[in-house]
């Protein structure tokens, strides 16, 4: 499956799935499993460690993840002639901050933080963020066409 967002029957032609992404398909690639994954990694190891600032570094690895993430989803959803798929890169990255919101991470030691309000924006996130479908991801094809 391609990471990018199939959002017309052009684009599902040239991709070859023979449809354009519903609810629950753009929802998959709108979250970078791979990112959040490594940050889930990444945390754990942290918590683990012992003589490290852990507060300071789990702060650190989110801010590297958070910067890692639009060019991670760049690379994986930039087809040869084709425009970057700029909304889907700016909602997976938003959507990597509030997993790592709703895991807790280094926003828990924050005062203000509770993990209710982290599973609920998540819940909340999820539920809103797949109605949205992509204009940018217009085909080279179809743009010189016009």
């Amino acid at each position: 499956m391609s990471r990018r967002i199939i959002t017309t029957q052009l684009q599902a032609a040239e991709a070859g799935t023979g449809s354009v992404d519903g609810y629950f398909n753009k929802l998959v690639k709108y979250i970078p499993g791979d990112i959040v994954g490594a940050w889930i990694f990444a945390s754990s190891a942290i918590k683990e460690a012992s003589g490290v600032p852990t507060t300071a570094t789990l702060w650190i690895a989110f801010a590297v993840l958070l910067i890692i993430t639009p060019l991670w989803t760049w690379r994986n959803t930039k087809p040869p002639a084709d425009p970057p798929a700029r909304t889907q890169i700016i909602i997976s990255t938003v959507s990597f901050a509030v997993w790592v919101f709703a895991l807790g991470g280094p926003f828990a030691t924050l005062g203000f933080y509770r993990p209710l309000f982290g599973s609920l924006i998540l819940v909340l996130f999820s539920l809103v963020v797949a109605m949205i479908t992509p204009r940018d991801h217009a085909p080279a094809t179809r743009a010189a066409q016009t």
